[in-house]
């Protein structure tokens, strides 16, 4: 063993931040003893229940983090939440250091009137509807609809404004809902509005996933072509134009198209900002303002217009939720921290630390910086660690799950369905803990 093999740490939340968390611990102080802790049964956060469907390529990171799971120094303690089962407290009181990787699993409001009405649902809610995570699996949205608004121009908007417009064939190969599929195809959803604050220049998504938006069987996407600049500014530098410039030239292939060739359509609307959600108790519209961008500020004109739809999905960001002991930034929807220091012995990395920005390659170095502090605050008395945790499950009665209760999950999932579909999540965590019993 190695020289930390009388030190252990708890790593609340199994997504990327967690996992990497982990991988730097295991290169850094080998033989400490790691719990990764996460409130499903199942692991790997964002990547099982976050990234789209249709992008199995971005989920098969997960067979890198197996690598993580399965080492002898890391457990997977599944079923397990901070602030219901357990405190932050007792969790300081069994390990020598806490580090906080739960994410940003809650949206952002819009901070409009008639946000409340039936119909508004935060990208959160409804991308988890459609990967069967068990915190939105009853999310039931109607989508007998005619019309969606998309507020954002990221890439999580594009991922709900694709899936909204693919047919069950492009989806067979992925991980999709069956209700979700199901209820999307038989939608009759004519027209699908993703609305930008910014122009072209400042769109947050990627051209890999613009791409994507022309070449959908059943549905056209399409651009205003006036809108598109025919330059670039002179203050950017060669790279960040070299990305730009590619995002321009898609931007202007979908402009040759024309709604409605297909069943859907998808209509990208820049400099557009919502005002209201119209409608009564459900949404029947939405009203927005044009804006434009003076100085780098985005402001709006008082130009108004209204789009008529039934459902609107907001895509403008995450935030991270308070649980008792963890100091929270409200503003900023984060843990609050010093470079990753929450408070003694205790420390956040990814989203919960920064926010929900980045890719989950820079989860990466974020993690390993601050597992550096985690190593150099370690006190001078070791903590009992992983069996004063199984003592304190076995004495609250909690059914906790363990990687081999994933693997066995996750063998129910991939042998429920045949060739091309991956696998057919258990959406449900009843339904999971029931399946290990009677796997």
């Amino acid at each position: 063993m190695g020289e930390h093999s009388n030190r252990s740490v708890a790593i609340v939340g199994s997504g990327p931040g967690g996992i990497y968390a982990a991988q730097a611990l295991l290169e850094k102080a080998p033989g400490c003893r790691i719990d990764i802790i996460d409130k499903l049964p199942t692991p790997y956060g964002l990547v099982r229940g976050g990234v789209a469907p249709d992008h199995q390529h971005t989920k098969r990171v997960d067979r890198k983090y197996a690598e993580t799971m399965e080492h002898e120094s890391v457990r997977l303690v599944g079923n397990l939440a901070l602030g219901r089962d357990i405190s932050l407290d007792q969790l300081t009181e069994i390990y020598d250091a806490v580090v906080l990787a739960y994410g940003a699993p809650w949206d952002n409001k819009l901070g409009i009137p008639g946000e409340d009405k039936k119909g508004v649902f935060g990208s959160n809610a409804f991308v988890g509807w459609y990967n069967c995570h068990p915190d939105f699996r009853d999310l039931t949205p109607d989508l007998d609809v005619e019309g969606v608004a998309v507020i954002g121009i990221g890439n999580v908007a594009i991922d709900v404004a694709r899936v909204l417009s693919r047919t069950p064939g492009e989806m067979a190969p992925t991980d999709i809902a069956d209700y979700a599929i199901q209820s999307i195809d038989a939608s009759p959803i004519k027209d699908i509005y993703m609305f930008g604050r910014r122009g072209p220049v400042e769109a947050a998504f990627t051209n890999t996933e613009l791409k994507e938006m022309g070449v959908l069987e059943a549905a056209t996407t399409v651009v205003d072509s006036a809108v598109i600049p025919a330059d670039l500014p002179e203050s950017m530098d060669d790279r960040e134009k070299k990305v730009r410039t590619r995002i321009l030239d898609t931007l202007r292939a979908l402009s040759t198209a024309k709604a409605g060739e297909k069943r859907r359509t998808v209509h990208i609307e820049f400099y557009a900002m919502p005002v209201e959600i119209l409608g009564g108790d459900r949404v029947e519209g939405i009203r927005m303002e044009r804006t434009k961008v003076e100085e780098g500020r985005c402001i709006g004109t008082g130009e108004t217009f209204d789009i008529p739809c039934g459902m609107v999905v907001s895509c403008i960001g995450s935030r991270a939720e308070p649980i008792e002991g963890v100091p929270f930034n409200d503003r900023w929807g984060i843990a609050e921290n010093d470079n990753g220091r929450v408070k003694p012995g205790v420390y956040a990395v990814g989203w919960l630390k920064r926010g929900a920005s980045g890719t989950i390659g820079t989860n990466r170095l974020d993690s390993y910086d601050v597992i550096d502090l985690v190593l150099a605050d370690f006190g001078d008395d070791p903590k009992s660690g992983p069996a004063a945790l199984d003592a304190f499950a076995r004495e609250h009665k909690l059914r906790v799950t363990n990687y081999d209760d994933w693997m066995t999950l996750k063998s129910l999932e991939e042998n429920a369905v045949a060739d091309p579909t991956p696998r057919q999540k258990i959406s449900r965590v009843e339904d999971m803990l029931a399946a290990l019993d009677s796997a």
